[in-house]
């Protein structure tokens, strides 16, 4: 602020000076102007020492006011410090109390401890005092009197145990069996089955036996382009008015016989014309399993079902299992599941839905070396059909375990549809051998005399001699057979196992 004085002072000096020499004739007036000019440089200084004042006054105002707020701000802190330290001090005079009682409680234990040690070793000395005097007593270890107390015990829980098995099965018996025997009664009378088997050749019948040269044609042609064709053997022989259609798949042999049938009806009869007619008819029978497979869905009131396991439904119609037709076999399954499912209170469309799918690992185009229940299960996941649905398809032959009802009521339907007379037949040795291997499983069991398969292998008949196992024994060895011949052989329905023991007195008059 000085130098901005003294730079003023300096100009007016200056002016002063100039007015001075541009003549004598103004000094008096530079004068003048001279003394004005300190007089405001004096007022200007004046009045910025007053700012400088005042500026400086309201810095100081605000450097106090900072000050005193720091100081509040200090003061609320020690505060909260104090109240901090004041409470840690009481949490430490609790926490050396607690110290204190523990430390009390710790030395009343260890005396405990001791009393108690005490009173168990001297309960050891009397145990082994008592020992003594019962070994003493009876003459006998306390090793071999334990060994002797088990083994008593042991035979009596046996004793008990089958008794009570039997009392449970007697009575299982009296009130399961009966319901379980009017549902399956009640099952069957409600459906209504067809007992035809399918055969593995089909017969074509012809109007008169000339047709059969044109079908044979010149040197054979035409017969062997049907059979490459269709894949089936065509028989022309004595027989009047007939052909035989001969192949394992009822596909293939369909095939056959309408191509057969569209060519005699056509009269034009060869090679071209017969993989022309073989062609179209490939394509009529493929749609005709795809209608077949909606049909029997609709007529089962089945919804939501896959197109492929609607093609593979249709498709049971050509297949043959023991004899018996699948399809029909799956209608009366899911027909039977249904009301056996409604009689026990379950979801009759899922069981009926399961029944109707539990056999279609029997009629996949590539036929993988799997069971074909698993593979069944194996489609019908891939096909994004429920849990509960797959599990009953790859149980109903004990493949998987079962976790739903539905796989129990499958398995039992499908017993029931393939078990009843008539609806499957087996090739004789097959029947044969499974009849020897009852007989021969039972007899691999010790104690038994001789076996009998009676009621076309539905009874085992199972004698065992008196002197060799008991009375309690041979429901044991019911058990135990049934439970192998389970595990270890196919047959269809169910087998029952008697054991008979009877003893024989005998004595000569001579």
């Amino acid at each position: 602020m000085e130098i901005v004085i003294g730079l003023i002072i300096g100009l007016a000096i200056g002016a002063a000076v100039a007015w001075y020499l541009t003549g004598k004739m103004a000094n008096s007036r530079a004068q003048s102007i001279l003394s004005d000019a300190e007089k405001d440089a004096e007022v200007i200084r004046k009045k910025m020492l007053l700012e400088a004042k005042e500026e400086t006054i309201a810095m100081k105002a605000e450097a106090e006011k900072q000050a005193n707020a720091r100081t509040t701000k200090i003061q609320i802190t020690e505060n909260r410090l104090r109240q901090r330290e004041m409470s840690l001090n009481q949490k430490q005079e609790e926490l050396n109390k607690k110290n204190v009682e523990i430390e009390e409680a710790r030395v009343s234990l260890t005396a405990q401890q001791d009393f108690l040690d005490k009173k168990a070793a001297e309960l050891e000395r009397l145990h082994r005092q008592s020992i003594e005097k019962l070994e003493t007593i009876s003459g006998l270890s306390a090793d071999e009197a334990k060994e002797r107390l088990l083994e008593s015990l042991k035979d009596e829980a046996k004793t008990e145990a089958q008794s009570y098995i039997n009392d449970i099965m007697e009575e299982a018996k009296l009130t399961a069996n009966k319901e379980a025997k009017k549902i399956v009664v009640q099952s069957i009378q409600r459906v209504a089955t067809e007992t035809s088997i399918e055969n593995a050749i089909t017969v074509f019948h012809i109007d008169s036996d000339e047709v059969k040269g044109r079908i044979i044609g010149r040197e054979g042609r035409n017969i062997r382009a049907l059979e490459a064709a269709t894949g089936v053997e065509i028989v022309v022989d004595d027989t009047p008015e007939a052909i035989v259609l001969s192949g394992f798949d009822p596909v293939r042999r369909e095939i056959a016989r309408l191509s057969l049938h569209q060519l005699v009806a056509d009269g034009r009869i060869h090679p071209a014309r017969i993989e022309e007619v073989v062609s179209k008819v490939k394509k009529q029978i493929e749609e005709e399993i795809v209608e077949t497979g909606k049909r029997t869905v609709i007529d089962l009131g089945i919804h939501g079902l896959h197109p492929e396991l609607i093609r593979m439904v249709g498709k049971m119609k050509y297949r043959s299992s023991y004899g018996q037709n699948l399809l029909q076999h799956s209608r009366e399954v899911a027909n039977l599941c249904a009301i056996m499912a409604s009689e026990l209170g379950l979801n009759p469309k899922k069981a009926k839905r399961a029944g109707l799918l539990h056999d279609i690992g029997k009629v996949p185009d590539d036929e993988p070396e799997l069971p074909h229940a698993v593979l069944g299960m194996k489609l019908a996941e891939k096909y994004k059909e429920k849990p509960d649905i797959c599990n009953a398809i790859g149980a109903h032959h004990d493949e998987v375990e079962m976790t739903t009802l539905l796989a129990p009521i499958v398995q039992v339907c499908d017993a029931i549809s393939g078990a009843r007379p008539g609806a499957r037949r087996e090739i004789v040795e097959a029947y044969i051998k499974r009849l020897n291997d009852l007989e021969n499983l039972a007899l691999s069991y010790p104690g038994v005399v001789k076996t009998y398969a009676i009621q076309a292998g539905r009874e085992l008949r199972v004698i065992v001699g008196a002197d060799k196992i008991d009375d309690q024994d041979t429901e044991k060895l019911s058990d135990e057979i049934a439970r192998k011949i389970q595990t270890e052989m196919t047959y269809p329905g169910q087998v029952k196992i008697t054991v008979i023991r009877e003893t024989r007195a005998v004595s000569y008059a001579k």
